[in-house]
């Protein structure tokens, strides 16, 4: 048995996965944001190690055999996040998350400062990753800034407290801009242009080996044997391309979690700055990826959910499974700002064309437009970054919605596959890893693709509705940022 362990922005999710590869159990727990400031997204690091052994409680509670046979555990988690520890190894403040905005100015000055980022880390430097949230510490609270020690990812944390030691894996080390992601080591240029040095990094692992072993208290509280591997694991994207199977150069998938992002695998560094793109290591030795990245997905369904006092379900239900026409009105999905294309932290969202006859379902049918609308911007920046991409596996929680799969088809103009185990896509691909760090398999015989439960193909007729309300969405943003 194998344990997979995902450390999202909304909850924390674990994952038991037999020997054959299927999802024997799950467990959650939810997490909680904070937003003290315009622009800030902070959470405790605490919780997730809370949240993290409280699913594992459970499925040690409900499944205690085969928790007594999990022989390796993996990491997924979300990337990005700034947690800052002292001396002592205890957070020095709230974790800064990735869908932070504050650090524009930062970004600003370290692009001006290290004329080579782009080279090394090869990503424009953006407020959701770390290395400028650490410029904006140094600026901000420099009482603070003295007293780090090390900086570490989310899972890394959580790896720091359930195993005792402080290890990265290449994955999720290649959103701090501090890694040199074509040789897959930390840079001591970009380091030292944030007044950091190799010291306040943790070690660095690839996702498939083994980090460390899990602590004797964990192994006696779940049952577990003392060896048990732990992963070095991976960053969400690229846990999910695990999960998916996404292995080979060209793989690609579409995630509708709470951010969104079009993933493709590649077989080389293949940075691509101009088109916002991001470039990071792969969670396996020699392959690395390329990533267009929204940041509201199914977030954004959520927060109108939220608005209207209503279940997204609910909200869902009336429209069926397909549309016939676009909403007539619009929306923008950059409820956090945006990154690919537009590289954007103040970017608002937006309904546009609203009339007093509009009602519930032209808005919630406008939101999941929108954020097709988006990917569709991501799938241009990759594919002007390389070849086009012919077909998208769709995972995440908004991969639920047959409507939101179809319309995702229509807009993209390509077919969209749902998959099985979508939904639990970064912790089945944690799992995975723990396996290969617990027997050193072959990744080509653990990480198969998953069954596909069904495909969604591109109307003619609505790709070409769609092109042209693409093409009046487009105009949107640029008309908004100039009166905002």
């Amino acid at each position: 048995m194998y344990l997979g362990i995902d450390i999202g922005t909304s909850g924390v999710k674990a994952v038991l996965v037999n020997e054959a590869g299927a999802v024997v159990a799950t467990a959650a727990r939810e997490l909680a944001l904070s937003h003290p400031a315009p622009l800030w997204s902070e959470q405790d690091p605490d919780a997730w190690v809370e949240g993290t052994i409280g699913a594992v409680d459970d499925l040690a509670s409900h499944h205690p055999h085969e928790v007594a046979r999990v022989a390796g555990i993996g990491l997924s988690g979300q990337m990005h996040g700034a947690t800052l520890l002292g001396e002592d190894g205890r957070p020095l403040r709230p974790a800064i998350l990735w869908n932070d905005g504050r650090s524009q100015a930062e970004c600003a000055i370290l692009e001006r400062s290290c004329p080579s980022l782009h080279a090394i880390a090869g990503n424009l430097a953006m407020p959701g990753f770390t290395a400028p949230k650490l410029l904006w510490v140094a600026r901000h609270e420099p009482e603070i800034f003295k007293r780090v020690a090390k900086v570490l990812l989310p899972k890394a944390y959580v790896r720091y407290r359930l195993a005792g030691e402080m290890v990265e894996d290449m994955s999720d080390a290649s959103g701090t801009l501090w890694l040199d992601v074509g040789e897959r080591r930390w840079s001591a240029e970009l380091l030292h242009a944030t007044g950091l040095d190799l010291h306040h990094m943790p070690r660095l692992v690839e996702g498939s080996v083994v980090s460390a072993v899990l602590a004797p208290e964990y192994a006696q509280r779940w049952g577990m044997a003392k060896d048990v591997a732990v992963a070095g694991g991976a960053g969400d994207n690229a846990a999910s391309a695990i999960g998916l199977g996404a292995i080979a150069p060209g793989d690609a998938f579409l995630s509708l979690g709470t951010s969104g992002v079009v993933f493709r695998v590649t077989d080389r560094f293949a940075p691509a700055p101009a088109s916002a793109v991001h470039a990071f290591c792969h969670a396996l030795p020699g392959l690395w990826h390329q990533m267009g990245v929204m940041l509201s997905a199914a977030a954004s369904l959520a927060w109108l959910a939220g608005v209207m006092e209503t279940p997204a379900a609910a909200l869902l239900a009336p429209l069926g499974e397909r549309v016939d026409a676009p909403s007539p009105i619009q929306f923008l999905p950059y409820l956090d700002g945006e990154r690919t294309p537009h590289n954007d932290a103040a970017a608002s969202g937006a309904f546009v064309g609203l009339r007093g006859a509009t009602g519930r379902s032209e808005m919630v049918q406008a939101v999941l437009e929108g954020v097709a609308f988006a990917a569709r911007d991501n799938l241009a920046a990759l594919s002007a970054a390389s070849a086009p991409i012919a077909e998208l596996d769709l995972v995440g929680g908004g991969s639920r919605s047959p409507l939101w799969a179809q319309i995702c088809a229509d807009v993209l103009g390509i077919p969209v596959h749902r998959v099985e185990e979508g939904e639990v896509g970064a912790a089945l691909g944690a799992a995975r890893l723990g396996r290969l760090a617990a027997t050193g398999e072959d990744p080509a015989e653990v990480c198969t693709r998953p069954r596909r439960l069904a495909s969604f193909a591109p109307r003619a007729s609505m790709t070409a509705a769609y092109d042209e309300a693409y093409r009046h969405w487009r105009a949107l943003y640029p008309a908004l940022k100039e009166s905002l």
